[in-house]
């Protein structure tokens, strides 16, 4: 059993990590935390160390895949929710206009119909 949960260093990224975390500590279960850039941009691993360690001191086992593949994030989550056989993925939600979405896509839109596993979305 294993929890997934897309991070970025946002005020979203951090309501789907605690979230995330508190999922793994009731389900007693791994949490593989995924930060997903095409460039590098954006990733923060410091703040994602103490955040591990924090969920490390309440017994979850936690891994922090740093991903810099070229890839959208949401192909990224989906890919390592597959490989793992991930039984959650939480992801944050962000509000955006409907031209924004129609523009430049949904990450969210597509884990949350593509995903062959539940999906637990939370705002900030």
């Amino acid at each position: 059993m294993a929890i997934v949960v897309g991070y970025i260093p946002t005020k979203e990224g951090a309501a789907a990590f605690t979230r995330a975390g508190e999922e793994a500590v009731l389900r007693k279960t791994n949490l593989v935390v995924i930060n997903s850039n095409r460039d590098g941009a954006g990733s923060d691993s410091e703040q994602l160390d103490r955040l591990g360690d924090e969920l490390r001191g309440q017994g979850v086992d936690v891994t922090v895949r740093q991903l810099i593949r070229g890839n959208e994030p949401a192909e990224d989550l989906l890919a390592v929710a597959d490989e793992i056989g991930a039984d959650l993925i939480v992801i944050g939600l962000r509000r955006r206009t409907p031209v924004g979405k129609l523009i430049l896509g949904s990450n969210a839109q597509r884990i949350l119909l593509d995903a062959s596993c539940p999906v637990l979305a939370v705002k900030s």
